[in-house]
């Protein structure tokens, strides 16, 4: 019974974030194990261009070093807000979803060419946290019970937290900045005067992944919870 709970509560889940989530805690099991090493995954342009070894550009993505608080920390929020994302603006339109995922992948890795990060799925997912927040910019956010403030300053808060832990914030700000300039072209620059519409996803991935029926018995995940965990817990303005 509890394996049937569970599975179907997997299932529940929307693909990209199910398909995400669940490669980078594999990927992870699998360095735990000694299956594999940080060595064969991290980002590193002279062996994927010169060597060949393409896999690099998807591995860097799916590794956020050992299993501990970080991990955890960088689990929880990839897994929060791909999936409202996913289950929010994007709903119905996974192949747009997809899209956004390749542009901010391309973008990371070509600044990654000019940066010494050798992993940046911290990075996707700070501009994971990014888009979600500055589509929900009326959301109260509570941080560990410590801070109250607004959807939008969330990936400035867990830039300054992750400084107060230690970490470079050169990570934060690249996922900030990609995360801006996607914002940017797809929901701002087309509302403009005379503003046009650059980002459009290729019909080859519509034709793949957007399905013309939605499943009545899905269930979404609730955003007037955003955050979860009490470390970016939220509600709507007026809720």
């Amino acid at each position: 019974m509890a394996y049937q709970s569970l599975r179907l509560e997997y299932l529940q889940i929307p693909p990209v974030s199910r398909a995400y989530t669940t490669a980078c805690v594999l990927t992870t099991a699998a360095v735990q194990l000694e299956l594999i090493t940080p060595f064969q995954l991290y980002f590193n342009p002279e062996l994927i261009f010169k060597h060949f070894q393409i896999w690099r550009l998807i591995t860097n993505f799916l590794f956020f070093g050992p299993v501990g608080f970080n991990f955890l920390f960088n689990m929880i929020f990839l897994y929060r807000y791909c999936r409202m994302l996913e289950e929010g603006s994007f709903r119905g339109r996974t192949a747009d979803f997809v899209f956004m995922f390749l542009f901010g992948g391309f973008l990371m890795t070509l600044f990654g060419l000019f940066v010494s990060l050798v992993f940046l799925g911290q990075a996707f997912t700070i501009m994971l946290v990014y888009v979600w927040s500055r589509r929900n910019p009326y959301v109260r956010m509570n941080f560990f019970g410590l801070l109250n403030f607004q959807a939008p300053f969330l990936p400035w808060v867990l830039m300054g937290f992750s400084l107060l832990l230690g970490n470079s914030v050169i990570v934060d700000l690249l996922g900030i900045a990609v995360g801006h300039i996607y914002f940017f072209l797809e929901d701002v620059f087309p509302n403009q005067p005379g503003g046009i519409r650059i980002l459009k996803t290729p019909s080859i991935l519509k034709a793949i992944f957007d399905t013309p029926d939605e499943d009545p018995n899905y269930n979404p995940l609730p955003e007037e919870r955003p955050g979860g965990f009490a470390w970016g817990e939220g509600q709507r303005l007026g809720g």
